[in-house]
């Protein structure tokens, strides 16, 4: 790629090193190595300068803080569902079929949402059913273990496992809507 540097004479293009590059000279430069000049430098520096513009000291925002939270909450409720899965004492899959509840349960409420005006102070009936969909989703996902180890078809202790999940996975879900669905100008562009 050829691009114009700030310290370069009019009508000449010079080669704008890549981002490797870059790392290179610069670790070189912090070792006194002669293998850089003013020019390289500047050409480094207008390369990094787009990397690293977008990372500052204060970019860690409460929103970004939720967000990592939340994606670790759902990592632990992940977990907790393959150990009660994977772990060689009890070697049966059958609980991995909460993972269709766990992707059905946030539908019915996102589709009312988007179809429901929330001018009106009164109980919406659309609303209502998408709350009572989710209830039955999340009913039924903590009523399939119990049936699964009821039916001897998992262990109790998978179960037990499992349905710690449930609650730290549909906890995780509860919260994003809680903190990121509340705002009128929430976009779910922006994910």
């Amino acid at each position: 790629m050829r691009m114009r540097v700030a310290e370069q004479r009019p009508g000449e293009d010079m080669y704008l090193p890549s981002t490797l590059e870059c790392v290179f000279i610069t670790f070189s430069a912090s070792l006194k190595l002669p293998l850089w000049t003013r020019q390289t430098t500047l050409q480094c520096r207008a390369v990094t300068s787009s990397l690293v513009s977008c990372r500052t000291a204060n970019s860690i925002t409460p929103e970004s803080v939720t967000l990592i939270s939340l994606s670790f909450g759902g990592a632990v409720g992940l977990m907790f569902l393959m150990l009660g899965c994977a772990l060689p004492v009890y070697n049966k899959y059958w609980p991995l079929f909460l993972l269709f509840f766990y992707i059905l349960s946030p539908i019915p409420y996102c589709i009312a949402r988007r179809i429901v005006d929330d001018t009106d102070s009164a109980s919406n009936a659309c609303k209502e059913l998408a709350i009572f969909l989710t209830t039955g989703i999340v009913i039924s996902a903590f009523g399939l273990p119990v049936v699964f180890a009821r039916a001897e078809v998992i262990a109790w202790g998978a179960c037990a496992l499992v349905l710690t999940g449930n609650v730290v996975i549909f906890g995780t879900i509860l919260g994003f809507f809680l903190v990121f669905g509340s705002n009128d100008d929430f976009s779910w562009q922006q994910w």
